[in-house]
């Protein structure tokens, strides 16, 4: 028995609503109470039922009321009683019938965000092994254009020596030069002989500048275009990137969104079966939601 509630108490409240001219129900009573088990209730308005029998039947014994008139009555409310159970069983069959059909109607559709709830898994976990891929690619390209800084900074050391070794012998012609002056006058056959030897020696040296600057722009080009399409390789990963960390973000809300669907779908369902099913079955109802709470996420809930 629910606590506070007593027998005197819904026989008030169902007086109250018969005097009304209503049928005293389980929920017309629990609303006039405010609290009380529907089972308790469902007990208690067995109890008045059988008093009210008797109720009537002493009422009919009145001096004051006939025994015909009394008898009357009781049969009028024995076939009110009767009507009344009858329209409400009706109505519990229509009721429990739109409730069966909603309540398969939801089952298809659970089914259907299960099937597509499976399929977002399937393509979040595609997506999270592309930005895997993508960024293991975007590591060797890193990899890639730091061989590539380093070939460049070995490439620029090499030219610094070059224009060296030029400078270097630009200064040996220099001083050459200085001392065929000094022997002119003297050595007109060892200067013009000199002379053809240095002239040697610059051709030699500008064909070995000439070869070097060649070499140096050379490797200057290949070096840029490589960066070139390091960058390109690294804009284009980054693209991809992007792209599939945009698309997995999307697919993570799709799932939190479809799993909050199916969540209030069956909420939905529970309460329209226990506002609509007959008190004798709401408790084994709550008991079926309470294991339906305790069990993992991954079990079936509706059955």
């Amino acid at each position: 028995m629910a606590r506070g509630i007593t027998q005197a108490q819904v026989n008030a409240a169902a007086d109250a609503i018969l005097g009304a001219g209503e049928n005293p129900t389980v929920e017309k009573v629990r609303a006039a109470l405010g609290t009380g088990s529907p089972n308790t209730i469902t007990r208690m308005l067995e109890t008045w039922r059988g008093q009210l029998g008797e109720r009537l039947r002493q009422l009919s014994a009145l001096p004051e009321v006939p025994d015909a008139v009394g008898q009357v009555m009781i049969e009028l409310w024995r076939l009110a009683t009767e009507q009344a159970e009858r329209l409400i069983e009706g109505r519990f069959a229509n009721e429990r019938s739109a409730l069966e059909t909603t309540q398969a109607q939801l089952a298809q559709e659970r089914k259907h965000w299960e099937s597509r709830l499976q399929v977002a898994e399937v393509n979040v976990a595609q997506a999270r092994t592309a930005q895997g891929l993508a960024e293991h690619a975007c590591a060797t390209l890193d990899g890639q254009l730091q061989d590539s800084h380093a070939l460049r900074a070995d490439l620029v050391q090499q030219r610094d020596r070059l224009q060296d070794q030029c400078v270097q012998q630009s200064a040996q012609i220099q001083a050459l030069r200085a001392q065929l002056d000094e022997n002119q006058a003297s050595l007109q056959t060892e200067r013009e002989r000199q002379e053809a030897h240095i002239r040697a020696i610059e051709d030699r040296s500008h064909h070995e500048v000439d070869r070097a600057r060649q070499e140096a722009r050379q490797w200057q080009l290949r070096n840029e275009a490589t960066e070139r399409a390091s960058r390109d390789a690294v804009t284009a990963i980054q693209n991809r990137l992007d792209l599939a960390v945009d698309q997995a973000r999307r697919l993570e809300q799709e799932v939190a969104r479809q799993t909050g669907q199916i969540a209030a779908l069956d909420k939905a369902l529970s309460q329209a079966y226990l506002a609509n099913a007959p008190a004798a079955v709401a408790p084994k109802v709550i008991a079926k939601r309470a294991q339906r709470k305790k069990a993992p996420s991954g079990g079936r809930v509706l059955k």
